[in-house]
């Protein structure tokens, strides 16, 4: 009884005493609630070298390049699904840089070369319309500059004398209907007005016709020299007009829905890149060419000074702008692969989350998500690949957990074989 009333007076008397050095240190106390208030120590998985997250040891050293090695910590418990966490010293050492995704409007561009051709709808063929042979050729080669009116090729043809021999015979019939009837087939034969009037006036035929060109322009496709026989069907020539060209570009076959007629577009030259040309799309092609999966689109442009020439490579640019507002993030912050795209998620306090997205149009800086991203959400924009490597590693880890911990108790040994 004197042992336990002895026991009771000295835990009294050493609860006063303890009570009394707290009042007496007031920074005692403070200690105390500060180191209670602190959060717990977050537990290191690994360590790893700060430019090769490979490089992985259980405890601190250096890395192969003489870097001190960096701790991992292991996930903070949170409930976002597949969130990784990254200790601040490690977000320095990488470089990690991040940017909001925002409502905005895009102003894509497509890019791409024309050729520059005629313009076919004033390119002029020239046929014969009987059996005859080149007399006289009055154009030596392909690329000389005619105008309306000139002499192009001197034609000697039977026919042709016979015609003139019948529209004679007409004249001196002084029948009105044999006379409209003969000057009808030299018409049809492209026999000059003043031509005839001419066979009136002398009543004498001519052995050769002269034929005249029709147009101005600049002749190609020369394929006659003097001499030739022809005959219907023959194309000896064409002509040109250079006023007003033709440049056809092709666009991909996933571009080519973003391209509409009478969409604006600027053109420049290699051997004059401060000059621009405006002008618009004035076809497009229905079908793709199955050879490199493109569309043919077409541009009208004047020509007047003759700066384009055919078969001249230039350079076009398709303003496909859309005034549609729509989520856009950084074109760097996109990780893209043949299977999906994805970005990495900044969600405050060192986590990240991989996140895919299906992305829509995009232009220069920015593209468009359809979705996956809201307005406003944080988007890593350098080191994601790092992170992203990262998640997708400590996912494919707890997969492998899972499967394990899902097994019955006699196969999830270290022995046995795990199978799917």
């Amino acid at each position: 009884m004197k042992n336990l009333l002895f026991i009771t007076t000295g835990m009294v008397l050493g609860g006063l005493l303890i009570a009394g050095i707290f009042i007496a240190n007031p920074i005692m106390i403070e200690s105390l609630n500060l180191s209670l208030s602190d959060k717990p120590v977050k537990e290191i998985s690994y360590w790893v070298a700060p430019m090769d997250d490979s490089f992985r040891r259980d405890e601190p050293g250096l890395s192969p390049m003489g870097m001190e090695l960096v701790p991992v910590y292991k996930e903070l418990k949170t409930d976002v699904k597949n969130a990784l966490y990254i200790s601040p010293n490690v977000e320095n050492n990488i470089g990690v840089r991040t940017d909001k995704a925002f409502m905005g409007t895009l102003s894509p561009q497509v890019r791409t070369v024309g050729l520059v051709s005629y313009d076919e709808d004033k390119l002029v063929h020239i046929h014969p319309r009987i059996h005859g042979w080149i007399e006289h050729l009055h154009v030596k080669s392909s690329g000389d500059k005619v105008n309306k009116g000139d002499p192009i090729y001197s034609l000697y043809s039977p026919e042709l004398v016979n015609a003139q021999d019948e529209y004679l015979l007409a004249l001196s019939s002084n029948n009105e209907r044999l006379i409209r009837g003969a000057a009808s087939r030299l018409k049809a034969l492209r026999i000059s007005d003043s031509f005839i009037r001419r066979l009136k006036r002398t009543r004498r035929a001519k052995q050769t016709v002269t034929f005249y060109s029709m147009q101005d322009g600049i002749v190609e496709n020369l394929n006659i020299r003097q001499g030739f026989y022809v005959e219907p069907g023959t194309t000896l020539m064409s002509i040109a007009n250079l006023e007003q060209v033709w440049i056809v570009a092709e666009v991909f076959e996933s571009q080519a829905q973003l391209i509409k007629k009478g969409q604006k577009v600027s053109i420049t030259l290699d051997y004059m890149p401060n000059k621009i040309w405006r002008s618009s799309v004035d076809y497009i092609s229905p079908t793709v060419n199955p050879n490199n999966r493109s569309v043919n689109i077409r541009i009208l442009l004047s020509n007047k000074d003759q700066l384009f020439k055919p078969n001249m490579f230039s350079n076009v640019s398709i303003d496909v702008s859309n005034k549609k507002e729509l989520v856009l993030v950084p074109k760097e912050a996109v990780i893209r692969t043949g299977l999906n795209n994805r970005v990495i998620i900044a969600l405050g306090d060192g986590q990240y989350q991989a996140r895919e997205v299906i992305l829509g149009h995009s232009d220069d800086q920015y593209y468009s998500v359809i979705q996956g991203v809201e307005s406003g959400e944080v988007i890593v924009t350098s080191a994601q690949f790092l992170i992203d490597s990262e998640s997708n590693k400590t996912a494919a880890f707890k997969r492998i957990e899972r499967r394990s911990n899902d097994l019955p108790a006699d196969m999830n040994t270290s022995g046995g074989m795990i199978h799917d």
